[in-house]
């Protein structure tokens, strides 16, 4: 049974999370160590339950007379029976705690002091056996989590350095960085590096989302965690263990698990008045009817079992489900807020389209070619990380134009960049950057759907590049689940009106907002939120991360930048945003489910408390329903916990999650 002071505390409690950053988590103590529940159903349990219920029997038979009216085989039942009940409460005791199991002990020790042997004894054995079943399940949350850890494997094939260039098989404790490692047909690839030798498919779902396994040859980066699918691949590991993409991944689950969100600590505070009123209801009716069968049914019946245990059972299956799918929560606090969201905002450019965009033509003017433009304006961007500028040096790579390193390098966040380019001052952006600088542009297009990138040279326009992104082929399919779900969607984008506009007809958003800054975006996020709007931020870049960090939560896409996936509450490993509607859905049911907890604990044991009160109830009975009632709001809790096949199977669910 949990209590107000839940008795697995790897998953009930932790630290609290802050609302932007959650604090590292701290090494696992001997108290804090999963080891309880790990062992959950183990022989010594089952042989108390057995030990207990055999007592029982022998009680009920009559076999075995009372010495001086006391049944000392029953005491010993109840002793042996009730060992870990007692010292959990006393334990709470001296810790200044109330909980069930304190209740419970007075329960039982009553029991046995009127001579009802026999309740106290099956009393005993229904709690052990609930015990049991409660560990078995919440145990279950914690292995589906660890279970991402059956990833990597823990032995490595690596090739030594010497002449005879041998292959031996090594911890991957032992494995470092610059080490080439041998990774064979299905086998789970340990380290994040790069291939030298060998030509496969590699299944990597479980870092980038892809549904289909990625052509790998010599040059091309791999990860850990992923599955080589056909052919042997000699990596030489760049990263290895925490290090790695993978590592990274579960550093944040673990940190997740065991962070608190305000919902659960109100359900430790429930459990906790409950008890309370359980005790109080205990004593009036004992001072009342001066019936202890009743007064102890009373203190039976009354749990907060069912939310003390099922609630963080509940969120810590909702991130495993989310994990699951390829969406990491940062913490319980950030679930139980997607959970209240009812505006999501969505940056355009790597988000809702590939971040791969094209060019579409080149003008020219001031008698410049279009390889000049390109070559110049790909010099400015040698070192942008933006998709428009890697159309551009693309372009120039296809074309095999000569790009040389910028001189004098000055970015202007939303415009764009000034530098200087064959010795000439170059400005390289937006029409604004132009103006800014005084450059003559001729008029816009109207309706114009591309983005355009301008080109000038010593002051002069010399061309413009149009480039066009393509929406990703799921984004029309998960906005239209979003707004299904009643969410008001939003576009926010630093592309022109006419670019915004037109994407967001086709995705059919809500609302867009064209041509913004990225202070201009933080602002319109500061601004839904002071009209009391809850906003979930989507976006991939470092322009994104100011936004991210000013919404309710922030969204990164996992082909985003360091930036925005280190600023954001979850990180979608893919790029698929149908992971982010089903996010959505998750964190709403996962508040239904512990709602449904709530509401249903205080009926049982308002109802319980008043039959059992007016006689109507024995302590059997309350046992029964204590008993019953908790397992049902566990198992409750234990739909969101994601279900696991055979670890063989793990990893090619992985590519369909």
């Amino acid at each position: 049974m949990a209590s107000a002071n839940p008795k697995y505390p790897d998953i009930a409690t932790g630290i609290a999370a802050e609302v932007r950053s959650p604090e590292p988590v701290p090494e696992p103590t001997p108290e804090s160590s999963d080891a309880e529940h790990d062992h959950a159903g183990s022989p010594i349990e089952w042989a108390r339950v057995a030990f207990v219920a055999l007592v029982l029997l022998v009680v009920w038979s009559g076999l075995i007379p009372r010495v001086a009216g006391v049944d000392l085989l029953a005491v010993a039942g109840i002793l042996i029976g009730g060992y870990p009940i007692f010292k959990e409460a006393i334990s709470d005791l001296l810790k200044g705690h109330m909980t069930m199991e304190l209740s419970m002990t007075i329960a039982l020790v009553a029991a046995a002091g009127i001579g009802e042997f026999f309740t106290a004894l099956l009393i005993t054995d229904f709690v052990l056996v609930a015990e049991i079943l409660e560990g078995m399940t919440v145990g279950r949350g914690r292995r589906a989590i660890r279970k991402l850890l059956d990833l990597l494997p823990h032995i490595a094939e690596v090739r030594s350095g010497g002449s005879d260039g041998k292959v031996a098989p090594r911890e991957l404790s032992e494995v470092h960085a610059g080490d080439v490692v041998i990774v064979r047909p299905g086998g789970h690839i340990p380290v994040d590096g790069t291939v030298v030798s060998g030509h496969s498919f590699v299944d990597q779902a479980s870092i980038t989302g892809e549904s289909i396994p990625a052509e790998k040859g010599p040059g091309m980066q791999v990860y850990a965690g992923t599955i080589n699918h056909s052919g042997v691949l000699e990596i030489q590991a760049e990263k290895v263990g925490r290090d790695t993409a993978f590592g990274h991944i579960i550093e944040i689950v673990e940190q997740a698990e065991h962070s608190r969100a305000p919902i659960q600590r109100i359900a430790d505070r429930l459990a906790g008045y409950l008890v309370y009123f359980a005790l109080g209801c205990a004593a009036l009716t004992l001072i009342i009817t001066h019936d202890a069968r009743s007064t102890i049914s009373v203190i039976v019946v009354a749990g907060a079992c069912g939310i003390a245990a099922g609630t963080p059972l509940a969120i810590l299956g909702a991130i495993g489900r989310a994990a699951r799918l390829g969406a990491i929560v940062k913490g319980g606090l950030y679930l139980e807020i997607l959970s209240f969201v009812d505006t999501v905002v969505l940056d355009k450019t790597g988000t809702l389209t590939t971040g791969t965009p094209h060019i579409l033509d080149v003008l020219i003017s001031d008698g410049a070619t279009a390889q000049d433009v390109v070559r110049i304006a790909a010099t400015a961007e040698r070192f942008s990380e933006h998709p428009l500028a890697r159309a551009i040096t693309k372009r120039a790579a296809e074309w095999s134009l000569p790009v040389a390193e910028p001189g004098h390098f000055r970015y202007i966040p939303g415009k764009g960049i000034l530098c200087e380019v064959d010795g000439l001052h170059t400005a390289v952006g937006t029409r604004g950057l132009m103006e800014d600088e005084s450059i003559s542009v001729p008029p816009a297009r109207d309706s114009q759907s591309y983005s355009e990138v301008m080109v000038a040279t010593d002051g002069k326009l010399i061309g413009s590049i149009h480039i066009v992104d393509v929406l990703r082929p799921e984004a029309a399919a998960a906005i239209g689940e979003i707004r299904a779900m009643g969410y008001r969607t939003v576009l926010l984008t630093g592309d022109r009106k006419e670019v915004g506009d037109v994407i967001a007809k086709a995705l059919g958003v809500d609302e867009v907002d064209s041509g913004l800054l990225p202070e201009e975006k933080v602002n319109y996020v500061r601004g839904l939120r002071a009209q009391g709007k809850t906003v979930a931020m989507v976006g991939d870049g470092v322009n994104d991360a100011p936004a991210l960090l000013e919404a309710n939560v922030g969204i990164a896409m996992g082909s985003g930048t360091d930036v925005a996936r280190e600023s954001a509450s979850v990180v979608l490993l893919g790029n698929d945003l149908l992971r982010f509607a089903e996010v959505l859905k998750i964190s709403r049911r996962c508040r239904g489910i512990i709602l449904a907890n709530f509401a249903g604990t205080l009926i049982v044991d308002s109802v319980g408390v008043a039959l059992a009160a007016m006689g109507l109830l024995n302590p059997v009975w309350a046992a029964l329903i204590h008993v019953s009632s908790e397992l049902v709001f566990i198992l409750n809790s234990a739909r969101l916990l994601p279900s696991f096949a055979s670890e063989s199977t793990v990893a090619a669910e992985e590519g369909h999650a």
